[in-house]
């Protein structure tokens, strides 16, 4: 029964397959749009090994099949891992930008499976990880041509009009960018168990160069878009299907989004101090940096004058650089 995406559900994540199943059967059948289920299918249940917050599973009836997502196992702080909101957020996007899944069932009942959680469709595709997989393999115009795909799928959600599609209702876009900022500073501030002169510097860096307070040329953030969160298409993996993980999408500057993305986007550099990520963007073949940041302008036409200020924040809140790294950086000439 296990797919090539999937595996058995692990040890201390199962869920209530009666009670699940019977709240299925009773919801989705009058759902617009959802094929009836056959009665003599039985629930089947397997769970996907990507991701490193809320648990995924594959749920299946007979040839009907949905993604179930549903909060970690264990105590989870109020604001975190917030399923209706994820699906709010689905239902918003997918309309205006189909590359989002389709939110199909939202359940906040707890006595269910003990949590909050919902359904929504199921894609197939390839998801790069940590190796590139065969699909790929050594075909270096073909890496080239992935990564053209996902800067210009980024470009593509940066497009959606957030105002007219009333997406704009799902954040704050005024501030986002000082938000990123203080937030971080706030968080370093109560964790740090002594003084790091770099931090301190990048700190102020930051705080001296945080744009004026305005949501102009505001959009829909992902907020966590980087090569991991991409499906392709398994026999074109140059044509991108899907675009996972929107727990913490938002609107605001969508550079937030470009400066993570070259975060993850590992190179391979002889300097060993510059990052402890490796990643398979090291490999020939990928878009460089300077590569993403060109195609990136092209197609959206957007001044990236600020990108080293906007990825610095990005590199401090995934801890992706080291603070001497990052110092090293912002000291450059001309960095804004």
């Amino acid at each position: 029964m296990t797919s090539t995406d999937t595996a058995s559900v692990r040890a201390g994540e199962e869920l209530d397959l009666w009670s699940l199943e019977s709240y299925l059967r009773l919801q989705l059948a009058p759902l617009t749009g959802i094929a009836k289920i056959d009665a003599d299918s039985k629930i089947e249940i397997e769970q996907f090994s990507g991701g490193h917050s809320n648990l995924t599973y594959l749920i299946r009836f007979g040839p009907e099949q949905f993604v179930l997502r549903r909060p970690p196992v264990g105590p989870v702080a109020p604001t975190a891992h917030d399923m209706p909101r994820e699906f709010r957020l689905l239902q918003a996007i997918h309309p205006h930008f189909a590359l989002a899944p389709q939110a199909i069932l939202l359940c906040e009942d707890p006595s269910v499976i003990g949590v909050p959680f919902y359904l929504m469709e199921r894609r197939r595709g390839l998801i790069v990880r940590d190796r590139v997989p065969p699909e790929i393999g050594e075909d270096l115009t073909l890496r080239r041509r992935v990564s053209e795909g996902v800067v210009d799928t980024l470009a593509a959600l940066h497009a959606v009009d957030i105002y007219s599609s009333g997406i704009v209702q799902i954040g704050k876009p005024g501030g986002f960018v000082s938000r990123q900022v203080s937030g971080w500073a706030d968080r370093w501030q109560r964790s740090k168990t002594g003084e790091v002169a770099e931090m301190e510097l990048v700190t102020k860096w930051l705080g001296d160069r945080i744009p004026p307070d305005s949501d102009s040329g505001a959009t829909i953030v992902h907020n966590d878009f980087k090569l991991d969160n991409i499906m392709l298409d398994r026999n074109e993996p140059s044509r991108v299907v899907a675009v996972l993980d929107w727990e913490m999408c938002s609107v605001g500057d969508p550079l937030i989004d470009l400066g993570l993305l070259l975060c993850y986007w590992t190179l391979k550099s002889a300097d060993s101090r510059q990052s402890t990520l490796r990643a398979v963007t090291t490999a020939p073949g990928w878009l460089t940096r300077a590569e993403i940041i060109e195609r990136y302008a092209l197609r959206t036409g957007r001044d990236l004058s600020r990108i080293v200020f906007l990825r610095s924040i990005r590199a401090l809140q995934s801890g992706r650089d080291n603070p001497a790294d990052l110092l090293s950086v912002c000291a450059r000439p001309n960095a804004r």
